[in-house]
């Protein structure tokens, strides 16, 4: 009898001690304007609490977060995505607008909470408009008493990396998708930073391990990484331990984030360079006088000199496709449902040049999609309820859900999941055209949130669909989510509808333990007169009736092409000022002869 009820007193032990060393981490956020020149040059930047770089949130694995966010702007709408966090069992707490939530309205309060289950590497930002690369965006940190590599290293560092324009979003936006862009041109930045600045300097001591966490929190360029003189260890890549790999340069994606540990040297005659630099393939044209590069120091003696980078020959990146996850979690090798995503890049009827998955471009709908997968019942299984710009695919409980995508376009592109970490089980060379089944898949795969897939090739990943709610999957760069490169992830819709609800309302559930949706999150809707249920069209009375919802411009006329329209915009541009020259020079006319009448 003894050894039948020790178990059931062991695991209460253990929940009563994880209870009380886990605690309720509260920030106070409100948003709004600064002026920051982190390059050297001043511009309006989103700051919070009157400061830029914004704060590091930081918590333990176990803890409670609560974010109260309150929008100071004056001018635009914003809200909050804690990258990498897969808010299992909160997936109203995701925060991409018109997905998990309605915008946070000028002068308006939000809260965001939820319980952070896992460790690891991690930053937040606005998943509004385009508006995280003015400035709305830092590191998350949440620290593991339980890291496999608690032992091997003295102390911990965050190192952000990330690209900077001089100019601000809501303008840049307007020009990239629009006629006078008819290529797609992205606005390359104009410098990049290292924890939000340049010239940084690290105070290291000697014989030291140090872990660098790393977090690109760029809108568009990826980074190649490397401390001269040093080796780095990979132990952590997107939250998920991995085995300890040797590395001398790495390459940070937006929205990739490492761990590494670098071992200090005993001699402190020396201080050495940190390098990031942009991938300048990235850029259609690379500017006159553009430096990619950032540099910072891990310094040994603050009174020896700080030396200029050595010149690289290549580079050669350390290929995180190899990593191994530290748990050794096996391949899933049988897949339930088998979604492609066949990707490029083409202009719409309006001249404008916008991103494409399976022919379809992504129209923020009328309604965020959790809401109307949480009001529509049994429909919630109906992807067409979504609208088809959505771009939506519905997932059943439990299933392995597998994503191939092809890329029919020239440029790299970073691609990241919501809500989960996926197996990459395939990783094409560049020019490798569509997936053709003809690959080894690895036996231990690598897992991560944010993936490179290289140009003209393809990826498979696979995850398990184990965290009811709505997930985006998207490419990271920032110009590409506003040009529609996003498909919507709708998981175990019916069973998401017995853990959220919303309270007093004619949608609620009948579970009373389902969490309710807060009341900030309704006001933020109702305040800006948005619908809260509905389909994607906001209609609650026949949820198959589309009429009305947001859509794209429609398509370009038949014989059409992108060269077509540039001709077409050359074309007009150069008429108007052929126009202008007729009429200077026929004024010009005009007044010599007017200039030679008898007076």
């Amino acid at each position: 009898m003894a050894s039948q009820s020790a178990a059931p007193v062991t695991m209460a032990l253990f929940l009563l001690l994880s209870s009380a060393f886990a605690k309720t981490v509260t920030y106070d956020f409100n948003i709004g304007w600064v002026t920051a020149q982190p390059d050297g040059f001043s511009r309006p930047t989103i700051g919070i609490n009157g400061q830029w770089p914004i704060p590091q949130i930081t918590a333990a694995v176990g803890d409670q977060l609560v974010v109260n966010v309150k929008n100071d702007l004056g001018n635009q709408t914003t809200s909050l995505h804690f990258h990498g966090l897969y808010h299992n069992g909160t997936a109203h707490m995701d925060g991409p607008v018109g997905v998990t939530q309605c915008s946070i309205p000028i002068g308006g309060s939000f809260v965001y909470e939820f319980k952070i289950d896992q460790p690891g590497t991690y930053w937040y930002h606005s998943h509004d408009s385009g508006q995280y690369p003015d400035g709305l965006r830092g590191p998350l940190i949440v620290t593991d008493p339980d890291s496999p590599y608690k032992d091997q290293y003295d102390e911990e560092l965050v190192l952000t990396l990330s690209d900077w324009y001089h100019d601000q979003m809501p303008g840049l936006l307007s020009w990239f998708i629009s006629y006078a862009n008819p290529t797609g041109a992205e606005p390359v930045p104009n410098s990049a930073l290292m924890n939000e600045t340049q010239d940084l300097s690290i105070y290291v001591e000697p014989g030291k391990t140090y872990m660098f966490r790393i977090v690109n929190m760029a809108a568009f360029a990826a980074q190649y990484l490397w401390f001269e003189g040093h080796t780095m260890r990979i132990v952590e890549v997107d939250g998920i331990y991995t085995e300890a790999a040797e590395a001398d340069m790495i390459y940070l994606t937006a929205a990739q984030r490492y761990s590494v540990l670098v071992t200090t040297k005993n001699d402190t005659s020396s201080n050495f360079a940190i390098i990031g630099s942009m991938d300048q393939d990235l850029f259609d044209k690379v500017p006159e006088g553009l430096n990619p590069n950032v540099t910072g120091w891990l310094v040994y003696d603050s009174a020896a000199p700080l030396p200029t980078p050595a010149f690289v020959d290549a580079f050669e990146p350390f290929d995180d496709f190899t990593l191994i996850p530290h748990d050794r979690l096996p391949l899933f090798s049988r897949v339930d449902q088998s979604i492609q995503l066949d990707m490029k890049m083409d202009n719409l009827g309006d001249g404008a040049n916008y991103a494409f998955f399976n022919d379809l471009t992504y129209v923020r709908p009328k309604v965020p999609t959790l809401y109307s997968a949480l009001t529509s019942g049994l429909e919630a299984s109906n992807p067409a309820i979504y609208g088809a710009n959505t771009i939506p695919f519905v997932l059943q409980k439990h299933e392995v859900v597998e994503i191939v995508l092809n890329s029919m376009d020239p440029g790299k592109h970073p691609f990241h999941l919501h809500g989960h970490a996926f197996q990459a089980v395939v990783r094409s060379q560049d020019e490798a055209g569509v997936y053709v089944g003809n690959e080894t898949f690895p036996e231990f795969p690598m897992r991560r949130d944010t993936i490179l897939v290289r140009p003209n090739g393809n990826i498979v990943l696979r995850f398990r669909a184990d965290n009811p709610g709505v997930w985006l999957f998207h490419c990271h760069i920032e110009w590409h989510v506003a040009s529609g490169l996003m498909a919507t992830m709708v998981e175990a819709p019916l069973e998401l509808q017995q853990t959220l609800s919303f309270a007093q309302s004619p949608y609620a559930s009948a579970n009373s333990s389902a969490l309710a949706i807060p009341a900030s999150h309704i006001e933020a809707c109702t305040s800006q007169g948005l619908p809260l249920a509905g389909n994607a069209a906001g209609n609650t009375k026949d949820l198959l009736n589309l009429e009305g919802e947001n859509l794209p411009p429609k398509p370009l006329p038949a014989g059409f092409t992108p060269k077509g329209v540039v001709a077409l915009v050359f074309s007009i541009i150069a008429a108007f000022v052929g126009m202008a020259v007729i009429g200077w020079y026929g004024a010009l006319e005009v007044k010599g002869v007017k200039d030679e009448q008898p007076h």
